[in-house]
């Protein structure tokens, strides 16, 4: 299951994705927010992240205007890994590497287009299970 959130800056893009997460046949919860009425990405942010600690999600999906702020609010909460990408090899590297639970991304930076091939990206890439990537997440987790 795939936990999705958005402000009213990234609303227009999670749609795409949620679109995209149908065609593909992904299960996902969407947390927010329910449409461009000015809202505030804390909120959203933590209700995706605390879907992902508690287990009810596997991974999650975060866009606001930049994908800055939402991404520093989910990393607050104690387990998550969220990631800002805005290119493919971000997106499977953090993966590969980090094993980053949380991809966020801006929608003034990226087009839908680009967006979704990161979207992608993100969801069929595996970590490695390198032991250097495991002992850095350790000390991250730590």
């Amino acid at each position: 299951m795939i936990a999705l959130g958005s402000d009213h800056g990234g609303y227009a893009l999670k749609q795409e994705v949620i679109q995209y997460l149908k065609e593909q046949n992904l299960d996902y919860r969407d947390y927010g927010c329910d449409s461009e009425k000015s809202c505030d990405y804390p909120v959203y942010a933590q209700k995706v992240a605390k879907a992902i600690v508690s287990g009810e999600c596997d991974r999650g999906i975060l866009i606001c205007g930049t994908g800055i702020g939402i991404s520093i609010a989910a990393n607050k909460v104690k387990g998550i890994r969220a990631a800002l990408c805005h290119d493919t090899f971000s997106a499977q590297a953090t993966r590969e590497h980090n094993d980053a639970n949380i991809l966020a991304m801006g929608a003034r930076v990226v087009g839908p287009g680009l967006a979704l091939k990161i979207v992608d990206v993100f969801l069929h890439t595996e970590f490695s299970n390198d032991e250097r990537h495991k002992n850095r997440i350790s000390q991250i987790e730590d």
